[in-house]
């Protein structure tokens, strides 16, 4: 469970991927195994603290010096998985998002230019001796992408409403297995029904994501720091996952109708959201 806290919570949601030890070459997979075995391991909270904590400095440290040693821990039928928080390369991709963002006055006072060419020399010279990294974790702000649901059922839906100093918590979990097979389903009805588009591009660019990973993973849709900017009530109505199939299904049927009432729920659903994010 996320714990409430003095933190201000982005209010930003996570797509991740827990791997089995075994996906692990040597030292990492020793690593984790220790990691594992400690018990008690950071939360989600815990990683947010941390941070934030690094651009409380002046100037500011958009991205950590060392990558973190952090990870989240599942275990499923028996088997640890591990999710790598990999904060440092997460930082460097959020950086070449923030242009379009913001305009260049805000940016610059957010973030100095000094630090930013900084930051993007450090990240070049890391790429061309990792050109194959890439992040357990997705995060998407003030939103959930539609691609995002297509790899979940409405069975996978796990909420908890929280209470005292514990915050409401939202997530899907599905098998890797499970989830190709539905994001192909999906991406094979958009491309036959629908022009080429952000919502095509979005799956494509989230099955080749998935591709990267061990078949025997876990993926995980966290609404992570949305649930705060929902009302309990939204919360407990809330059935994206469930619109998105059956506007999906109805796609397949040719019924465009049944597609639009279901697009409709969906993104009426989320303007709370987006609206929230204009007020602030």
């Amino acid at each position: 469970m996320a714990v409430v806290s003095s933190v201000i919570v982005p209010y930003a949601s996570y797509l991740r991927v827990y791997e089995p030890l075994a996906a692990f070459a040597e030292p990492e997979r020793g690593h984790w195994a220790r990691y594992a075995e400690r018990g008690r391991t950071p939360d989600a909270q815990d990683e947010l603290r941390r941070a934030l904590a690094d651009l409380v400095p002046t100037p500011p440290v958009p991205v950590p010096v060392h990558e973190s040693p952090d990870a989240f821990v599942a275990e499923i039928d028996g088997v640890v998985c591990v999710c790598p928080w990999r904060t440092r390369l997460r930082g460097w991709q959020a950086l070449e998002g923030l242009a379009g963002q913001f305009p260049e006055p805000v940016l610059d006072a957010l973030l100095p230019p000094v630090v930013r060419r900084q930051a993007e020399a450090d990240y070049e010279r890391w790429r061309e001796r990792n050109p194959d990294a890439r992040p357990w974790i997705l995060t998407s702000v003030w939103h959930v992408p539609v691609s995002w649901f297509t790899v979940f059922s409405d069975e996978e839906r796990e909420y908890a409403p929280g209470g005292g100093a514990e915050a409401p918590v939202l997530r899907y979990r599905t098998p890797m297995v499970q989830a190709r097979r539905r994001l192909a389903r999906a991406l094979r009805t958009v491309r036959d029904r629908i022009d080429e588009g952000p919502l095509t591009e979005g799956l494509v660019d989230l099955g080749r994501w998935l591709e990267e990973f061990h078949p025997r993973s876990l993926v995980e849709l966290d609404y992570g720091g949305l649930v705060h900017a929902l009302s309990p009530q939204a919360l407990v109505a809330d059935r994206s996952a469930a619109d998105v199939a059956e506007g999906i299904a109805a796609l397949r049927a040719g019924d465009d109708a049944g597609a639009q009432e279901a697009y409709g729920r969906f993104t009426e659903r989320w303007r709370a959201v987006k609206e929230r994010r204009m007020a602030n």
